[in-house]
C-alpha cells in the first residue's frame, strides 16, 4: 500500500502542513532546521501510532498549542483509507481510522507499515545489545502481531522476580520461593527465544543480499546470539535456577532472553567492534531494507521506507547503489538538505522551505 497524503496541524515546528507523495521513490528537500524529520515522524505517528524520536508526547505539539493533528490518507489493495491521530498532552492520543476509533495502530494489519532509518539509529549497529533487542522484539511483533503477548508476558515475569530476589536478600521472602518464578520466566522466556529466532531466519538471507547489493564486504551476516543453551523450557528453568546464587548476590536475574544480541557482521567481522562508521551505516540500511523484504514475506506487502538524511555520509558510489536498490519496489521517502543528492529526472520531489505555513507536494 502506498502512502499518498500527510497532512500536519501544529505538530513540532509546523503549523500547517501538507505534503503529497508518490509511487516509488520520493525526496524531501531542505535545510536544516525546515521540519523534514518531523515530516518523517509524523508520517511514523500517522502509520504506527507512536513517534520514533520520543516517548513524551507533549514534544510532538507545536511549542503555544494544546493538539498537535496528523492526518495520513493511504491507497490499499480495498481502496482509499484515511487515519487520524489527535495527540493531546495528558489526555491521550485519539485514533480513527476511516471514521472508526481504534485502540492503536501497531498491531492493526490494515494500516500500513514503515521501516525508519534515522542518524541516531546507528545504535542499533553499534550501541548495546538491549537495542538490538528491543528492535528485534518490535520486528516480532510487526511480523507476527499476535505474538506480542509473550514479550508482555516475559516482562512482567522477569520483574515479579527481581522483585522477589530483592525481598529475598533483605530477610522478607524465602528464596524456595524463586521456583515458581523460574517456571513461569523459562515458560514465556523460551516461547519468546523461538519467536526472535524465526524473525531473524525469515531475515538473514535478505540482509546478506542487501548488504552485497550495498556493497559491504562479503560475507556479511545476520545472527542471533541468545544467553541460554536451553531447547525447551526445562532446560532453561534449571539453567535459572543453576544461578539463583549469582542472582542474589547481584539483586537481579542474570540468565535469559533479556540478556541475547543479535549480531552483524561484514567480512566475517562483528560490525559493532570492527566496522567503519561508514560500514556501520550501511549495514543498518541492509538490515531495515531486509526487514522490508521480510514483512512483505510475511504480509504479502511492502512496508513504506523512511530514510531521514540516509544521504549524507554516502559516497556517490553508494548512493547510486541505494537508489538502484530502493527503485525495485515499493514506496520510499528521502529527506536531504544537499539537493545535489536528488538524480536528475526524479519525478517525486518535495521542497520545505518555510516550516510556519506550507502546502507543497
Amino acid at each position: 500500500m502506498d502512502v499518498t497524503r500527510l497532512e500536519l496541524r501544529t505538530f513540532r515546528n509546523h503549523d500547517e502542513l501538507t505534503v503529497g507523495f508518490g509511487s516509488g521513490v520520493n525526496f524531501l528537500v531542505g535545510p536544516n532546521g525546515s521540519g523534514k524529520t518531523s515530516v518523517v515522524e509524523a508520517l511514523h505517528v500517522g502509520c504506527t501510532g507512536r513517534s520514533f524520536r520520543t516517548s513524551t508526547e507533549r514534544e510532538l505539539v507545536r511549542f503555544g498549542a494544546g493538539l498537535a493533528r496528523v492526518e495520513v490518507s493511504y491507497r490499499g489493495a480495498d481502496g482509499e483509507h484515511r487515519i487520524v491521530v489527535a495527540i493531546q498532552p495528558g489526555q491521550g492520543k485519539l485514533i480513527r481510522r476511516d471514521e472508526v476509533r481504534l485502540a492503536a495502530l501497531r498491531a492493526d494489519p490494515a494500516t500500513p507499515r514503515v521501516c525508519v532509518f534515522a542518524p541516531d539509529h546507528l545504535e542499533l549497529v553499534k550501541g548495546p545489545a538491549g537495542v538490538r533487542r528491543a528492535h528485534l522484539d518490535e520486528l516480532v511483533m510487526a511480523l507476527w502481531p499476535a505474538r506480542r503477548a509473550t514479550r508482555m508476558a516475559y516482562a512482567k515475569a522477569l520483574a515479579q522476580r527481581n522483585s522477589l530476589l530483592g525481598r529475598v536478600r533483605s530477610g522478607a521472602a524465602s528464596a524456595s520461593a524463586l521456583a515458581a518464578w523460574d517456571r513461569e520466566l523459562a515458560r514465556h522466556g523460551i516461547e519468546l527465544m523461538r519467536h526472535r529466532a524465526d524473525a531473524i531466519g525469515l531475515l538473514a538471507g535478505h540482509f546478506t543480499a542487501r548488504a552485497r547489493d550495498l556493497g559491504l564486504p562479503a560475507p556479511a551476516t545476520l545472527a542471533y546470539r541468545p544467553r541460554s543453551k536451553a531447547s525447551d523450557a526445562a532446560g532453561l528453568e534449571a539453567e535459572l535456577n543453576d544461578r539463583v546464587g549469582s542472582d542474589l548476590e547481584r539483586g537481579f536475574t542474570t540468565h535469559g532472553p533479556h540478556r541475547d544480541d543479535v549480531v552483524l557482521r561484514a567480512a566475517e567481522r562483528d560490525l559493532r567492534r570492527y566496522g567503519s562508521q561508514g560500514q556501520q551505516r550501511l549495514g543498518l540500511l541492509a538490515l531495515l531494507v531486509a526487514e522490508r523484504d521480510a514483512m512483505e514475506d510475511a504480509h504479502g506487502a511492502l512496508p513504506v521506507l523512511l530514510l531521514d538524511d540516509v544521504m549524507s555520509e554516502l559516497d556517490p558510489d553508494r548512493r547510486a547503489m541505494l537508489l538502484e536498490l530502493l527503485e525495485t519496489a515499493g514506496q520510499t521517502l528521502i529527506t536531504t538538505a544537499d539537493s545535489a543528492a536528488v538524480p536528475a529526472g526524479a519525478v517525486n520531489v518535495v521542497e520545505l522551505e518555510d516550516p510556519e505555513r506550507e502546502e507543497v507536494g
